[in-house]
């Protein structure tokens, strides 16, 4: 049974050139090692960069996308699989559900809700899924300073710093993936 790798990141592409390179490296990446793609389901940004290259590469791509994103943003073509959701909770829920491990890329405060979502799943024990952040060029820096200042201030539970995964390298998240999701 393949496994999922659901991957949270912006529908822009941000400023720096060299993050969508890498964010298509890492969809190549999933597909040659036989892995899922579940994503937000647009076609643009560091979304459509790794669903893009996912899909060249032959990988098997899940899209899932509210209805109100998907008559404002154009969908990734060539899905292998398109989900369309009520609502961005719903979203949330479908993508915590058809994946394995999640990877959170670059992104905006559509990124920021979905890795928090996890983050807090994780803390209640609503799973026990894998979350890595992907700190490309040091892109987490700032809020991963916050988090330990909020877990200083007595506002968190150290494990739950404990609980993520943080990797500024490709081949270093490919082998956490791979340890945490062993077929």
């Amino acid at each position: 049974m393949r496994k999922n790798i659901c991957v949270f990141c912006g529908s822009k592409s941000g400023e720096n050139l060299e993050i969508i390179e890498r964010a298509a490296s890492l969809g190549r990446r999933i597909a040659q090692e036989n892995y899922g793609i579940v994503f937000g389901g647009g076609r643009y940004g560091l979304m459509g960069a790794v669903a893009q290259a996912a899909l060249e590469a032959g990988g098997h791509v899940t899209g899932i996308i509210p209805t109100g994103l998907s008559e404002r943003e154009p969908v990734q073509q060539q899905l292998t699989e398109l989900f369309v959701v009520d609502d961005i909770i719903a979203r949330k829920r479908l993508m915590i559900d058809k994946s394995d491990i999640f990877v959170v890329l670059p992104g905006g405060l559509g990124t920021l809700d979905e890795l928090f979502e996890v983050w807090t799943g994780i803390q209640i024990k609503a799973h026990e899924k894998k979350l890595v952040i992907a700190n490309w060029y040091g892109y987490y820096d700032t809020l991963l300073k916050f988090m330990k200042e909020i877990d200083a201030q007595g506002f968190l539970n150290g494990d739950h710093l404990n609980a993520v995964a943080v990797t500024q390298d490709l081949d270093d998240l490919m082998a956490i993936i791979q340890q945490s999701i062993k077929p």
